[in-house]
């Protein structure tokens, strides 16, 4: 067992902290407080083939494996959340779909060109009623000669606003349930596709979440990714490989969360001694990275799984269960670290503390994840 990062993961590794670092740090704050959407940096993320990271150089992108992803979300994720959220949206939503189930059409038309980042993607899952449950979603496809004509609501869609392509879940056989979903490829400026109005939130504020409204929306029969019936299941191993993503994104606010709390508890002096120097901050500081270095073990293993192909559903929950919950956990603690100074916009640990609430809801919410585990748990021990 092997715990050292390879030659080529360290190589990732530090291009991601120092893209991070020089180019997305003078926009972070920017980003947060007007809603910003750092096309500068998107556009500078894509020469460095993070836009399409993990899809094959033939299709544009860079070739890399699961875990340089990770490393890469987890770097960009310490400086901000919205960044790395934009791109893992786009490289798990978008384009990962596509290149899994997509028509050798579908790859060369959408794929190549979502990979170098020219054009941005979305998912469009969840729908004013059906959130976890995906099961409920409504959005009709009926079929109509060379085309299926597509109607319905989706909310809280990462991405909505940049996107050009939209993967789509949609009912095609509603007496079938589940096995009556199927996956679209969508362009945005197709007659009838309304990108509605975005949300307004506690955090990841440079990342836009909107309504879509879909109006007799024409796709072409050759967008239909899989076979009809195959949406569900195309959407379920979708969010699978996403959840490994968001666990970086937890773990990489947590680390600068730590890093942070670090640097003020040995500068901050208070009763003529540095914060660090008291026990009580010291347990703190110790129990704070005691989590951090297990998120990390459980999000670097469900990488490291699914690159060996074997299945990594059961790690990818424990890790997006268990690294939003220490994020929140240790920005809580690093912002009382700071104590009045962690509470205002001249330090990043208040940006911190609100990036990371999110973390526990998309891609599965905590609750989903400990379903998914205790199934999986339950069926190897009965």
């Amino acid at each position: 067992m092997d715990f050292e990062l390879s030659e080529e993961h360290k190589m990732i590794r530090d291009m991601a902290r120092d893209f991070a670092q020089k180019v997305v740090a003078p926009y972070a704050a920017k980003i947060d407080e007007e809603e910003y959407f750092p096309k500068e940096v998107i556009a500078q993320a894509a020469e460095l083939g993070f836009m399409g990271i993990t899809i094959p150089e033939e299709y544009g992108g860079a070739g890399m494996d699961t875990l340089s992803y990770v490393l890469m979300g987890e770097e960009i994720s310490k400086v901000c959340a919205s960044t790395a959220i934009i791109i893992g949206a786009h490289v798990s939503l978008a384009c990962d779909p596509i290149y899994r189930f997509g028509s050798e059409y579908l790859k060369k038309k959408y794929l190549i060109p979502l990979s170098k980042g020219e054009k941005i993607g979305c998912l469009a899952v969840t729908e004013p009623g059906a959130g976890s449950d995906v099961g409920s979603v409504k959005t009709s496809a009926v079929k109509d000669g060379n085309y299926y004509v597509l109607n319905g609501n989706k909310m809280f869609i990462s991405n909505a606003a940049e996107a050009s392509v939209a993967v789509v879940l949609a009912v095609t056989d509603k007496s079938r349930g589940k096995r009556g979903m199927s996956m679209f490829v969508v362009e945005t400026d197709t007659p009838g596709f309304k990108v509605g109005k975005r949300e307004k939130k506690l955090g990841i504020k440079g990342s836009s979440t909107c309504e879509i409204v879909l109006e007799d929306v024409r796709v072409p029969k050759e967008n239909l990714l899989g076979n009809e019936g195959d949406g569900f299941k195309i959407a379920m191993l979708t969010f699978d490989g996403g959840r490994v993503l968001v666990a970086a994104q937890a773990l990489g606010i947590a680390q600068a969360a730590l890093d942070a709390a670090l640097k003020y508890s040995r500068e901050r002096v208070q009763f003529d001694a540095p914060l660090s120097s008291f026990q009580g901050i010291q347990w703190m500081l110790a129990e704070m990275a005691v989590e951090v270095e297990c998120s990390r073990l459980l999000t670097y293993k469900a990488a490291w799984l699914k690159d060996k192909g074997e299945d990594f559903v059961l790690h990818a929950s424990m890790a997006k269960l268990k690294a939003p919950t220490v994020s929140e956990f240790v920005t809580t603690r690093a912002l009382q670290i700071h104590g009045g100074y962690g509470y205002i916009k001249d330090f990043p640990l208040e940006r911190f503390y609100r990036d990371a609430r999110i973390t526990q809801i998309y891609e599965g919410t905590n609750e989903m994840q400990r379903l998914i585990i205790a199934r999986y748990i339950l069926k190897s021990v009965f």
